[in-house]
């Protein structure tokens, strides 16, 4: 009641400003005295059309602005193209400039009102006691849009929690988990004797060492078991004959979503940490990983590579949806869980093609490729299947011969991908196209093609076929096909430019006033969060990765590598990074919601639908597309 007799206290015109600023972020996670400080200091001021609110040349920043009615553009000089550019616009709510006025700086921006506008604005002695007196304006104004990402991500983890709780997090470093006196032996010592040495330190793995202190092997009791059962080997023998060599290993620094990721995709229990100098330092076991455990990614994807038949493929797959609730809950990132959803699909075509194989191998060695949203490992709970095979012609066989016997192979296994929830392709980017079952040879001709002749329908395809991963089978003719085309690429300028304007028709959905541009495909007053939200990052970067020689096909990897190599501004990257985030965690809950309620799944959301600050967010992530793609429009003159 107290905080009831304190508002009513306040005059009329601070009460009526403190209600609209608790509709917008920050200023709806703070305290009522640091709005009410706000509003008490705050002065209204009138910006006509055009009129220049702060310019670099006004000198240090002195006043902080939130924008009531209208909009401010900011304005940049584009001395390359000898043009002014538009570089954001604030919207209503929304705050500046928080950079200059932290900084104590002139801005390095021009902000122009666009259209009558109307800002509330507080002077620096004010804005310097809310800084120093609110945790939650402070945190809001060092870190901008990545504290929007947090409060989305947070929301999401909150809601997925349920009764769920955990206090180790997937970004929690290996040292952590990591045992610091890890049990080792020599590749001489017999098994028995390393056996001993586990029971009696009571460990389930022992890592072999060289006189460096580098793992050269690992023996688990599972190993013990299998060598038992099948009697390959003597418990006198010296443990190199049947210790696993080459175990796998990563960094202390890197972390439990690494290590996960590393154990579900290759179905193994125990990793070793290392130094960077690869010397041992510390063991990690799946049990280790107790967050993990409990939401069972890499029991989930055992069982999957272990199923026995296709029924039981098809039963898993409705673990997956729970798998992510689970990841979220346990404060998974967008990146993460899309990395989740696509190795488990991963792991699920591997055994559709190796129960296959079982049945009826076709005689052939193949590598199965994997395009698009999968290729990039960004797919989510709704995918369809787009794929191919690569083979190497047999000696004495031509490639039609070879194709013969792998279309009915493939064609079995479309069907069993689409019957585990993998939809067939509408525009039969399957490997059962015979267009799509080649030889190495043919898939490299096939690209010359499709790079030196740009029609329509190649630039259609670029947004499928160049972002292209093996999934199963030999992976040296596929890295160096893509080696190829990657060069073939860097040298094709005409080609670049096509993709780029490609690439630039998928605008962002919109308008020039700030409003939402909806789609016209029937879905009356809807958002398409993939094409309309995601494309435009996904296709933007696309370009600019071939262009520059990113191997990568992830995004968000494709963004870091080219901030890497100078060709991205690193704020620039870090910003266009957590919009496509922004946008792919929207998608994300929206689906979970779809499932909980039994609807079937699409990419179509009614921003009406969304709170203020999801809403706010969207449009800051599209945006950040628009920046993006004013960047392909200068570096390509589009």
């Amino acid at each position: 009641m107290a905080s009831v007799n304190q508002d009513s206290k306040r005059p009329q015109n601070t009460r009526s400003i403190m209600g609209f600023l608790q509709a917008h972020a920050p200023f709806s996670s703070m305290d009522e005295d640091h709005l009410a400080h706000f509003a008490e200091h705050a002065t209204l001021r009138f910006y006509a059309d055009g009129d220049v609110v702060l310019s670099p040349d006004n000198g240090i920043v002195r006043r902080f602005y939130v924008v009531k009615q209208g909009r401010i553009r900011g304005e940049r000089h584009n001395q390359k193209a000898d043009k002014t550019e538009t570089t954001f616009e604030i919207s209503l709510g929304e705050c500046f400039p928080l950079a200059a006025i932290i900084g104590e700086r002139p801005t390095r921006t021009l902000h122009r009102a666009a259209g009558d506008t109307f800002c509330l604005s507080i002077e620096q002695d004010a804005f310097v006691t809310l800084f120093s007196e609110s945790e939650s304006f402070r945190d809001f104004c060092m870190r901008g849009v990545s504290s929007l990402l947090d409060q989305v991500n947070q929301r999401i983890q909150t809601g997925a929690m349920a009764s769920m709780s955990s206090s180790i997090s997937l970004s929690t470093p290996l040292e952590r988990y990591a045992l610091r006196n890890p049990i080792v032996c020599s590749p001489d010592l017999p098994v028995r004797k390393a056996v001993a040495r586990m029971h009696e330190n009571n460990v389930g793995s022992i890592v072999i060492t060289d006189d460096g202190r580098h793992p050269t092997g690992i023996f688990t009791l599972r190993d013990l078991r299998t060598m038992i059962a099948e009697d390959t080997c003597s418990l006198d023998a010296p443990v190199r004959q049947i210790m696993t060599k080459d175990p796998c290993c990563l960094l202390a620094q890197a972390d439990a979503f690494d290590a996960a990721m590393l154990m579900a995709e290759h179905h193994f229990a125990h990793l070793c940490v290392v130094d960077e100098d690869n010397r041992l330092i510390g063991m990690v076991s799946e049990r280790d990983l107790f967050s993990l455990q409990r939401v069972d990614l890499v029991n989930l994807a055992r069982t999957i590579s272990t199923a026995t038949h296709l029924r039981t493929l098809v039963s898993l797959r409705s673990d997956v949806s729970r798998l992510v609730d689970a990841m979220l809950a346990h404060g998974a990132a967008s990146g993460q869980v899309v990395k989740i959803i696509t190795t488990l699909n991963d792991v699920t075509v591997r055994r559709v093609l190796e129960l296959n194989i079982k049945k009826n191998d076709p005689g052939i060695a193949f590598t199965w490729l994997t395009f698009g949203s999968e290729g990039r490992q960004e797919q989510t709970l709704l995918t369809d299947q787009d794929n191919g095979i690569l083979f190497q012609t047999p000696e004495g066989m031509t490639e039609d011969q070879a194709r013969e016997r792998l279309l009915p192979f493939a064609r079995t296994v479309n069907d069993e991908l689409a019957e585990c929830g993998f939809t067939l392709c509408k525009g039969n980017i399957m490997a059962s196209n015979p267009k799509l079952c080649l030889s190495d040879q043919e898939w490299d001709d096939w690209f010359i093609r499709f790079i030196d002749a740009s029609t329509p329908q190649n630039l259609v395809y670029s947004s499928i076929f160049l972002d292209m991963r093996a999934v199963f089978g030999p992976t040296d003719s596929v890295h160096e096909l893509l080696e190829k085309v990657l060069t073939r690429i860097r040298k094709n300028d005409l080609f670049q430019k096509m993709l780029a304007g490609n690439a630039f028709q998928r605008k962002p959905p919109l308008t020039m006033f700030r409003n939402f541009r909806y789609v016209s495909d029937g879905k009356k007053h809807s958002l398409d969060l993939k094409r309309q939200g995601l494309a435009p990052f996904v296709e933007s970067v696309r370009v600019f990765a071939l262009a520059n020689g990113v191997e990568s096909a992830n995004t968000l990897e494709r963004m870091s590598e080219l901030a890497q190599k100078g060709i991205f501004d690193l704020k620039d990257a870090n910003a266009w990074k957590d919009a496509y985030s922004l946008i792919q965690a929207i998608r994300m809950r929206s689906h979970q919601e779809m499932l909980d309620k039994g609807e079937e799944l699409t990419n179509y959301i009614d921003p009406d639908d969304l709170n203020p600050l999801d809403r706010r967010i969207l449009r800051e992530s599209f945006r950040q597309a628009q920046r993006l793609q004013q960047k392909l429009e200068v570096t390509y003159q589009l």
